[in-house]
């Protein structure tokens, strides 16, 4: 492509202050020349969102805590359209002055704004999960109204199995395989991980991530949110799918076809490759980041998970032949379960195994609930989250 002709693509931020949102913002510095920062958006760390709208002088911002008003912007800062509360996520995704729209908020508020975005033409890079698994049917039927490409992945294992799919159309897909480190847990027996602590969990020993996403990589609820959302990406069904077990965390995913050929996306553990794929697809741009050293690898393994030790697997896999909401309901109570472990500490912290009790009664309890619409799934999201409370009170 004549570099003249390139586009400057104008980007939303819906959750700048995160791990996706700030290395989003590095690569878009880095290549300022095709990006440009329209929109950002934080929940509660204000100081940080100064800071990044003083760098890249977006048209709006927004803080969603709704503690804030205008009265906390520092005046230097008014240059720019200021929103608070729930209507900030919104106003970011359908702005006008946006071309892309990054959700890498965390929680249900991903899937308004999600919606929000697919629904005023923008082209949405996921980084969120709940919307995915809370609302699939619903998102993807927004995204097939939007057209082709208007939904591009984030996550590292979807983004892999996209670029793996890349070429392959009309080609009959045989597996996808979903690959994870294992995490902290990996090697523990199973009384062990019951008894684990958050301090432990959060020792991850190859990624750097948020806290929430950490606990959820180490109780590999991460995955079983990752195989709901495939399922849903990619048009197949859970028999299709293979979660790997891969310490080294090379092989980001990979998808086998109906001849026997195995096409693996292959890299470094850098997030940033996945962010800006999405960013400049349907271009690859360089990240900064190390490239891979094939001369360095030791040795590449991959393992079976065990659904005894890890039930969450067992779990995605129970709420997706089930239907309805009840993906909705594992994801909400997993979110209020892990923000009380997050939060315990002292003479009696709450332990991994009760995240596990936690989720499980919440969905035995709850039952079918339909998600027809955004308003029944925000209906199940909100009984999943009491009865899961309830449970932990």
């Amino acid at each position: 492509m004549n570099p003249m002709m390139r586009q400057i693509r104008r980007l939303a931020v819906l959750g700048s202050t995160g791990s996706i949102g700030t290395q989003a913002l590095d690569v878009a510095a880095r290549h300022a020349d095709r990006f440009a920062v329209a929109a950002l958006t934080a929940h509660a760390s204000s100081e940080q969102l100064f800071a990044q709208v003083r760098a890249f002088r977006p048209r709006l911002a927004g803080l969603t805590d709704g503690r804030f008003s205008l009265a906390d912007i520092p005046n230097d800062l008014r240059f720019c359209r200021w929103v608070f509360g729930r209507e900030a996520l919104l106003a970011a995704a359908a702005l006008d002055e946006a071309d892309d729209v990054l959700v890498s908020v965390v929680g249900m508020a991903g899937l308004e704004s999600v919606l929000a975005a697919l629904s005023h033409g923008k082209r949405v890079l996921l980084a969120n999960k709940e919307a995915l698994v809370a609302g699939g049917k619903l998102v993807m039927d927004a995204a097939r109204r939007a057209g082709e490409h208007a939904l591009l992945p984030v996550d590292s294992e979807h983004s892999a199995i996209f670029q793996c799919l890349q070429g392959a159309a009309g080609n009959p897909v045989d597996t996808l395989y979903l690959t994870c480190s294992g995490g902290p847990f990996r090697t523990w027996a199973k009384a062990d991980i019951d008894r684990a602590t958050a301090a432990q969990a959060l020792r991850h020993p190859t990624w750097t991530m948020g806290r929430k996403i950490t606990v959820d990589s180490a109780t590999l609820f991460n995955k079983a949110l990752e195989i709901i959302e495939a399922c849903h990406l990619f048009g197949v069904a859970p028999p299709r799918l293979q979660v790997l077990i891969h310490p080294q965390s090379v092989v980001h995913s990979a998808v086998g076809f109906s001849d026997g050929a195995v096409i693996a996306q292959l890299g470094t553990p850098d997030m940033r490759l996945p962010i800006l794929y999405a960013m400049a697809y349907p271009e690859r741009l360089p990240t900064g980041g190390d490239r891979l050293d094939f001369f360095s690898l030791k040795e590449l393994t991959f393992e079976r998970p065990d659904p005894v030790r890890f039930p969450s697997l067992r779990l995605a896999e129970e709420c997706l032949a089930a239907g309805g909401a009840a993906c909705c309901v594992l994801n909400a109570a997993n979110e209020v379960a892990v923000g009380r472990f997050l939060q315990s500490g002292g003479g009696n912290p709450m332990t991994v195994g009760r995240i596990y009790a936690v989720v499980e009664e919440t969905l035995q309890r709850v039952g079918a609930l339909a998600a027809d619409s955004l308003q029944e799934v925000l209906e199940a999201d909100r009984l999943a989250r009491e009865t899961a409370l309830a449970l932990l009170d």
